[in-house]
C-alpha cells in the first residue's frame, strides 16, 4: 500500500519551463514571474540593450517608452556573468515624497507597467557561481495591483496627515518559489519603499519608527526559463503582450483613492490575444518626476 502514495508535487525547475505553466499569451494567466536576464535581453531587444559597461533602458521621453515597458527599480547597477553594469534609467528602490503631486505621480507611475527588479542566484549544484534572473511583477494583475494599493490605501488612512515609511516585500515569494539548495544573494533587491515627509508640527509615530509599514506581495510566480526555440518565441511574445502601454480613459487625478480600487481594474487588466481596437487612441502620458527616475540625463538629487 506505500507504494500506491503520490509523490510530493516537485518544485519548478529554474532551467525550462514546463509545457503547462504557459497555456496562452493572455496576462491574466501570470502574477508574478521570473528568468534568466540574458533571456530576458535576448528576447526584448527593444527594452533592453547592452552597450559597454551599461544596460540601457529606454527613458521616459525616448519613442521606446511610448510602445509600452518595464519600469525598472533598482540602485543603479546590475551584475551580469561577473560583470558589473550600470543602468541608463531606472526607478530608485527607495523614494522621497514631500506633497501630494510627487504621491500621485509616483503611484501612477510605478503601476503603469510591469515591474522589474534584478535578483542574483546561487544554485546548489555550485554556489560560487551567481546567475543573474530577472523578477517581474504583473501590476495589471488584480490580485498582484490591488495589494499594492491597499498598501497605500491603508496606510494614508492610518497616519492622516502624518509622515510615513512604506515598504512592499517580493523576498517571500522567490524563495518560496526556488527549488531547495537554491539562494538570493541580494534578497533587498526585491523589495522597494518609498517615505512620505509630512508638515507636521509632532510627528511623535514617525519619530519613533511606529508609522512604518511592510507589505509582503505574494502571488504565484510564473517560470519563464526555457531552452526550446518555440517556447522561448512563446514567451517573447508573451513578454511583449504584458508590457504594451495602457489605454487611459479618466485621469489618476479624478478617482479616489479606495481600499479596493475596483474602478481601476477593467481599465488596465487585459487578456485579450486579438489586436486592441483601441490602438490609434492616445497611449499613456508617463508622468516622471526627478526624485523617482534616475537616468543619464537627469542628476540625482539624492547624491
Amino acid at each position: 500500500m506505500a507504494g500506491l502514495e503520490s509523490a510530493p508535487a516537485a518544485r519548478p525547475s529554474l532551467t525550462s519551463i514546463s509545457s503547462g505553466e504557459l497555456r496562452s499569451l493572455w496576462t491574466c494567466d501570470c502574477e508574478l514571474a521570473l528568468l534568466p536576464l540574458a533571456q530576458l535581453l535576448r528576447l526584448q531587444p527593444g527594452a533592453f540593450q547592452l552597450r559597454g559597461d551599461q544596460l540601457v533602458v529606454p527613458g521616459p521621453a525616448e519613442p521606446a517608452a511610448t510602445r509600452g515597458g518595464f519600469n525598472v527599480f533598482s540602485d543603479g547597477l546590475v551584475r551580469l556573468d561577473g560583470q558589473l553594469y550600470r543602468l541608463s534609467s531606472y526607478i530608485r528602490r527607495y523614494v522621497e515624497l514631500t506633497n501630494y503631486c510627487d504621491y500621485k505621480d509616483y503611484r501612477e507611475t510605478i503601476l503603469s507597467k510591469p515591474m522589474l527588479f534584478f535578483i542574483n542566484v546561487q544554485t546548489k549544484k555550485d554556489s560560487s557561481k551567481e546567475r543573474t534572473y530577472a523578477f517581474l511583477v504583473n501590476t495589471r494583475h488584480p490580485k498582484i495591483r490591488r495589494q499594492i494599493e491597499q498598501g497605500m490605501d491603508m496606510v494614508i488612512s492610518s497616519v492622516i496627515g502624518e509622515s510615513y515609511w512604506l515598504q512592499f516585500d517580493f523576498q517571500e515569494a522567490v524563495k518560496n518559489f526556488l527549488p531547495p539548495g537554491n539562494k538570493v544573494v541580494n534578497g533587498e533587491n526585491l523589495s522597494f519603499a518609498y517615505e512620505f515627509k509630512a508638515d507636521a508640527l509632532f510627528d511623535f509615530f514617525y519619530w519613533f519608527g511606529l508609522s512604518n509599514s511592510t507589505v509582503k506581495v505574494n502571488g504565484k510566480v510564473l517560470n519563464l526559463s526555457s531552452t526550446s526555440p518555440e517556447k522561448k518565441e512563446t514567451i517573447k511574445l508573451f513578454l511583449e503582450k504584458m508590457s504594451e502601454p495602457l489605454i487611459r480613459r479618466s485621469s489618476f487625478s479624478d478617482r479616489k483613492f479606495s481600499v479596493t480600487s475596483r474602478g481601476s481594474l477593467d481599465e488596465v487588466f487585459n487578456c485579450s490575444l486579438s489586436p486592441r481596437s483601441s490602438l490609434m487612441e492616445p497611449l499613456l502620458a508617463e508622468l516622471p518626476f526627478p526624485c523617482v527616475l534616475e537616468s543619464e540625463e537627469t542628476p540625482n538629487p539624492f547624491i
